[in-house]
């Protein structure tokens, strides 16, 4: 196979993390076989400072011809300002809606040497094997807004077709692992979250009566999520909710630094991106964490380009590292931590 991969390092620690990242996969591709052509484009602070926009048109068209875009971090203390005309978050907004990439997937599966990492409980966390799929492109993020000196609004909207195609998604994938899906709402208070619980109990019953689904009020999902982890498969959000709940599950795993991500929509062409910030307190010193870029990487070879023998054995790979703890400071004891070029080199030794 031969594949064209836009890249994106963005702000921060994503320049490190990519390169890091990209040896890994011109490992994959010898040994299997296959040609990665690799092309790298601005997004988030960097493009503002060098083409004044957080998305040049040039990186749009560019991820629009691509088979798979792999995304390091955008933001940071330089463009920090919310009152800025442009900021870097606004550049991931767009990419998303241009492409039409409508369900975020974040896969929880605590690893059993960095269970010490977490603040949860280890006994709560054995056996955690959770994907949330957060709706991406509608909510109160892209709802029309208003400010005055005295006001502000956001109009959160959500249409049936929104909420069809992203449980659509959620339910397919629930019902390739375990059968259970949890649509999480606020339908006792909000208008959106009715329609979304009455769209969802409706997909569900006409289209996949096999799998069994649960409907959770947002505050309770935030307090079951930590307090029984275990009983959840998939879940599927819209997008605010999805945002806060993802960042929580995060605790789970013990570190940002392990955690993936994938934005997906009806074609094959996806963003894969870890699912921590920046870190522009670590960017330059060669210590981030790159097992979460790497991890995400692997989602790319499976969903975008349909290679589940090669993303299986990085993430062997990858837990393989973890097993010998090949840990980055994040989860090293002091001391101990190897750098991010390091941990990167253990995966590809360990690729079977």
């Amino acid at each position: 196979m031969h594949a064209n991969i836009v890249v994106l390092p963005g702000d921060g620690i994503g320049p490190e993390i990519v390169s890091a990242t990209l040896p890994v996969l011109e490992a994959i591709a010898a040994r299997h076989g296959h040609v990665f052509s690799f092309q790298e484009h601005d997004i988030g602070g960097i493009a503002i400072d060098r083409h004044g926009e957080p998305l040049p048109a040039s990186t749009l068209e560019a991820a629009k011809n691509a088979d798979a875009i792999l995304l390091g971090a955008v933001g940071g203390p330089k463009w920090s300002d919310p009152n800025a005309r442009v900021r870097p978050e606004q550049g991931l907004l767009a990419i998303r809606k241009a492409l039409g990439l409508f369900a975020n997937l974040r896969p929880v599966r605590p690893h059993s040497a960095a269970l010490g990492a977490s603040p949860i409980k280890s006994e709560l966390l054995e056996g955690v094997d959770i994907v949330v799929v957060r709706e991406l492109t509608g909510g109160i993020y892209f709802g029309d807004k208003t400010r005055s000196a005295t006001d502000a609004s956001d109009l959160c909207r959500y249409t049936v077709a929104e909420i069809e195609r992203v449980v659509r998604s959620a339910a397919a994938l629930a019902r390739s692992r375990r059968g259970h899906l949890t649509s999480v709402d606020k339908a006792n208070v909000l208008e959106t979250s009715r329609l979304w619980r009455d769209v969802t109990a409706r997909i569900m019953r006409e289209e996949f009566p096999d799998v069994t689904v649960e409907h959770q009020l947002v505050d309770s999902m935030a307090m079951h999520l930590l307090s029984k982890p275990r009983a959840y498969d998939v879940i599927v959000t819209e997008n605010m909710f999805g945002d806060i709940l993802t960042d929580e599950a995060s605790m789970l795993a013990g570190s940002l630094g392990l955690l993936a991500s994938a934005s997906l929509g009806e074609g094959k062409t996806g963003i894969y991106e870890p699912i921590h910030g920046s870190a522009p307190d670590i960017a330059g010193k060669g210590i981030a964490n790159p097992y979460a870029t790497i991890l995400s990487a692997a989602m790319l070879l499976r969903h975008s380009l349909g290679l589940e023998a090669e993303a299986a054995a990085l993430e062997a790979a990858v837990s393989s590292a973890l097993d010998d703890r090949v840990f980055t400071a994040d989860l090293a004891a002091p001391g101990q931590a190897v750098g991010t070029t390091q941990a990167a080199q253990a995966v590809i030794e360990r690729l079977g």
